[in-house]
C-alpha cells in the first residue's frame, strides 16, 4: 500500500467530463497544477467533442472534497490540520484565467485497492 493510502485511508477513483470554454486555454496544465497541489493522482485530456476528460484517484477525502466543492465552495481543514483550503472550485466552477466552465459531470465513482497511476499527467 502506498504511503498516500496508509496516511490517508480508503481510495476512491472518479471520472470527470468538463464542458465549457476549456480547450485552448491551459486548462490541462492548470488541471495538473492543481491536482498536484490537492495531492491526488490521475490523468486529463482534451477530446474531440471540445470537452476535457480525466480520472482523478488518490483518499477518499481529497477525491470526496474535490466533488463536494463543487457545488458548495467552502473550505475545509486539511487531514494535516493545517487549515489547507481544498479548491473545490477545481474541475466545476473556476479553471485557468481564460477557461469558462459551464458544468462537470463526475462519473465510476468507486473505492480501489491501490492508486493506478503515480501523479497527475496530460494524455494526449
Amino acid at each position: 500500500m502506498s504511503a498516500l493510502a496508509k496516511a490517508s485511508g480508503a481510495l476512491k477513483s472518479v471520472d470527470y467530463e468538463v464542458f465549457g470554454r476549456v480547450q485552448g486555454v491551459c486548462f490541462r496544465m492548470y488541471t495538473e497544477e492543481e491536482a498536484r497541489k490537492l495531492g491526488v493522482v490521475g490523468w486529463v485530456k482534451n477530446t474531440s467533442q471540445g470537452t476535457v476528460t480525466g480520472q482523478v484517484q488518490g483518499p477518499e477525502d481529497k477525491v470526496n472534497a474535490i466533488q463536494y466543492f463543487k457545488q458548495h465552495l467552502v473550505s475545509l481543514p486539511s487531514a494535516q490540520g493545517t487549515g489547507l483550503l481544498i479548491r473545490k472550485s477545481w474541475l466545476s466552477k473556476v479553471g485557468s484565467p481564460s477557461s469558462r466552465i459551464d458544468r462537470t459531470n463526475f462519473s465510476n465513482e468507486k473505492e480501489i485497492s491501490k492508486l493506478d497511476f503515480s501523479g497527475f499527467s496530460t494524455r494526449y
